[in-house]
């Protein structure tokens, strides 16, 4: 059985670690490098992406789960992880992990007070709509060549694939459809 990290420095790591226990796989809160040699693969949750770079850095995994990501570990990040693995953020330079080609703009779709649910689609999670819930998201503002978009909200891309990167701008963990959380694991080889 696979076991699946989710990354618990900060922010809404407990709704993902609930999602895939549900799911039946066994999932490992990361805090440490020791934490992240015990997992398949990792979930970068949403919260606050600069906190998120500097616990990163500030407890030693920065570096070892950028290695580990290049070497082919599945990662998903949503809203905060989105912006922990893009290239590059607009008007930034966070702490991050800079390993998926994207730029992305912080906070583009609103303030917290501006948060919004709305259906995408993606024709690789089926033809019922995915209801995406919008917290302070970021927006994809570039895209690279080698990066796959799964579903697009207002025509930008919301839900992408970079190899063994997955990554969404909305929160899946908030809904009900595991859909995505399953695609994360087909990724992971559970």
């Amino acid at each position: 059985m696979a076991t699946i990290g989710v990354l618990s420095l900060q922010g809404d790591f407990a709704k993902h670690e609930y999602v895939l226990k549900h799911l039946g796989v066994r999932v490992v809160k990361v805090r440490s490098k020791g934490d992240l040699e015990e997992v398949n693969g990792l979930v970068i949750p949403g919260g606050e992406s600069t906190t998120i770079g500097k616990l990163l850095k500030r407890f030693d995994i920065l570096e070892d789960l950028k290695e580990r990501i290049e070497k082919g570990m599945p990662v998903f990040g949503t809203c905060a992880g989105m912006i922990i693995l893009a290239k590059e953020i607009e008007g930034d330079n966070q702490p991050k992990l800079g390993i998926l080609d994207i730029t992305v703009a912080r906070n583009a779709y609103g303030r917290q007070i501006e948060s919004f649910e709305a259906d995408i689609f993606s024709p690789f999670l089926g033809t019922k709509p995915i209801r995406a819930v919008f917290i302070r998201a970021p927006q994809v503002v570039r895209i690279g060549k080698d990066v796959e978009i799964l579903a697009s909200f207002e025509e930008k891309p919301v839900l992408i694939q970079q190899k063994n990167i997955l990554s969404a701008s909305f929160h899946p963990e908030l809904t009900e459809d595991r859909r995505i959380h399953k695609y994360f694991l087909s990724l992971v080889g559970k």
